[in-house]
């Protein structure tokens, strides 16, 4: 009986393989097809040689008009419904999805061909045509007139109608999918830069991020100013602008590093492994600027909408949270504000999930590798919300996390800054994890646990908290008594309403030192600066301070030792006002519209001045 079947084979291929007229072979086709359909005999040979010999046809007759595409799709259809595709097969679909989305093959044959392709075990690294044809298929659905909506029912389906999915593989697949796609979308530059897996290693399951150095900057604008004063610097060196250029991509990366304040605390037992040791470290960070051409901004969008449909299913979440916590995108896609800004919804989803299977996917594989909590936490590269993420983030982990003095110490060495501005503006989250790291001890500084008071001073919220504090511990109250800081620093995107509410919030008559370097203030902040009696050293770098504070600051401040205005928008009018400030020994107006009268005339008036900073202006 084999042997009847293998001639019949035999005899269609050598009659395909000679293709005269294309109704003739069609007709040929479809008895092939029926032949195996019916043959008693039903093993791999008998089912798959149709295919092949179809397969080989297309491949070396490649003029065909679509309608005769479409008509020797429609004839295999039959032997696809139990049967994957070969190679060649799938080129000739992919092709036929992205030339023909619209045509009724893709819904009525495609459809349930990659169903049968989701739903069994499929190794991607061995087929990748397999997981191409069904990225092309799906991206096909998305240029249907109703478009995401398609997509979204082609995922209901996969999923089935109850609560749990019945067919394990479909998740894995689906994200496989997903992944190939967008790594695909940043390939170009990937591969360009050579600081990436590349997109092979990707599809053949490689999730680890490579540990290739990445390539230098290949040209810097001008390097980062030096500060005046080591007592009125914020320890941050940022390098400008860094173009690279590709023939799709245009990538702006400004790296920006952060030193951390120095804190002591217990971290208890080092032995017992604990979830947030990831956080102990935290990297510096690269953030870019990426255009992606229209098919790949495309591709892009629908992929990533697939991830947020993933993440609405309860029973997928865990198993997508886990495949997504060794974060397997490139460095290129984190730093692509659109990717990160769509992504953040499945990392919303994440965080609020009560399963600690599913929200301690948040934090990092292992310590020094960056985690979803880290990239999207403020100073992470895909924040862009000033930290509401980060706060709902911390809220779960703070509820589930069994070694919560260790977890402070964390927040506090690599995230206090954060967690200061969000309490200041009433975020209750951070209210209670600023009260717990001074009942704790975490802060050994006594200038940062007196920010810290005046901080949840400044909040009725906070107030009430740090009142029931100080009732079980008397110590911080007599710390407050002694007075306010002598050092003080801004978290950074604070704005002039921040500034203001913390200094009614308590007694800042000692303060010495202020840095509000890049933070959101302007002029406007003034009035609340000139009532600091004691100010000696004030950091306003890279903020949006003028010339109309400058003047009020040289009427009031007249004791000022230290003034840092490096990257404002002063110009001559203001800083001619500074004359008046005899103490000053220290000004930094690099990167300002000082001109050279300007500082010929500041030179003679101020007596004291010895250290002046005057590059990338006309003085220079």
């Amino acid at each position: 009986m084999a042997g009847v079947a293998q001639k019949k084979i035999y005899k269609y291929k050598k009659v395909l393989s000679n293709p005269s007229r294309w109704e003739v072979v069609l007709k040929e086709i479809r008895t092939l097809v029926d032949m195996a359909l019916t043959s008693p005999l039903q093993d791999d040979s008998i089912n798959q040689a149709p295919l092949e010999i179809v397969s080989k046809l297309l491949s070396e007759n490649t003029n065909l008009t679509t309608q005769e595409h479409e008509n020797i799709i429609v004839a295999i259809a039959p032997l696809l419904e139990n049967n994957h595709p070969p190679p060649d097969l799938c080129e000739f679909f992919c092709k036929h999805c992205r030339e023909r989305p619209r045509s009724m093959v893709v819904i009525e044959v495609f459809t349930p061909v990659v169903q049968r392709i989701l739903k069994h075990n499929m190794d991607f690294g061995k087929c990748p045509r397999l997981r191409l044809f069904t990225q092309e298929y799906i991206l096909a659905l998305n240029e249907l007139n109703a478009g995401m909506e398609v997509v979204k029912k082609f995922i209901q389906s996969m999923h089935g109608p109850t609560g749990h999915c019945p067919h394990p593989r479909v998740l894995p697949n689906l994200v496989a999918v997903c992944l190939a796609a967008i790594y695909s979308c940043y390939e170009e530059f990937i591969n360009s830069r050579d600081n990436s897996p590349s997109l092979k290693e990707i599809r053949n399951g490689c999730q680890q991020p490579c540990d290739r150095k990445p390539t230098l900057p290949l040209r810097l604008l001008h390097p980062s100013p030096d500060l005046v004063s080591q007592e009125a610097t914020l320890s941050e060196a940022r390098l400008k602008s860094v173009v690279v250029a590709s023939s799709e991509i245009h990538v702006e990366v400004e790296r920006t590093s952060t030193a951390k304040p120095a804190l002591t605390a217990s971290a208890g037992d080092d032995s017992e492994p604990s979830l947030i040791d990831c956080l102990m470290v935290s990297p510096a960070c690269s953030t870019m600027s990426i255009e992606l051409g229209p098919q790949a901004d495309r591709t892009l969008a629908c992929h990533v909408e697939i991830l947020k449909l993933l993440s609405d299913y309860d029973d997928w979440r865990p198993s997508l949270a886990s495949l997504l916590q060794p974060i397997p995108f490139p460095k290129e896609a984190l730093a692509h504000e659109k990717f990160t800004k769509e992504l953040k919804y499945v990392i919303q989803r994440f965080a609020e999930d009560p399963r600690q299977e599913v929200h301690s996917c948040l934090l990092s594989v292992r310590a020094g590798k960056d985690g979803w909590f880290q990239l999207y936490s403020p100073g992470g590269v895909a924040c862009d919300d000033d930290g509401e993420l980060f706060a709902s983030m911390v809220h779960i982990l703070m509820g589930s996390c069994y070694k919560t003095k260790k977890f402070l110490l964390s927040l506090a060495e690599n995230k206090l800054g954060p967690c200061m501005l969000l309490a200041l503006r009433g975020n209750q989250t951070m209210v209670e994890i600023l009260c717990l790291m001074l009942e704790y001890n975490i802060i050994d500084n006594n200038d940062t646990q007196l920010q810290i008071i005046s901080t949840l001073e400044s909040t009725d919220v906070g107030k009430r908290m740090y009142e029931q504090l100080c009732d079980r511990q008397r110590e911080l109250k007599e710390l407050q008594r002694k007075g306010g800081p002598t050092r003080l620093t801004l978290p950074s995107k604070s704005t002039d309403a921040d500034l203001a509410r913390l200094l009614s919030s308590g007694s800042f008559g000692n303060l010495e030192n202020l840095s509000l370097a890049f933070t959101n203030v302007t002029s406007a902040c003034a009035e609340h600066l000139i009532k600091l009696p004691s100010l000696k050293q004030l950091n306003l770098w890279s903020t949006q301070f003028g010339d109309a504070g400058l003047r009020l600051l040289s009427e009031h401040l007249t004791m000022l030792q230290v003034l840092n205005l490096c990257e404002t928008p002063v110009t001559d009018a203001g800083l001619l006002a500074l004359s008046s400030m005899k103490s000053l020994c220290s000004l930094n107006m690099n990167s300002t519209k000082l001109s050279a009268d300007t500082y010929e005339d500041l030179k003679a008036k101020l007596p004291n001045l010895k250290e002046v900073d005057v590059r990338y202006t006309e003085a220079w």
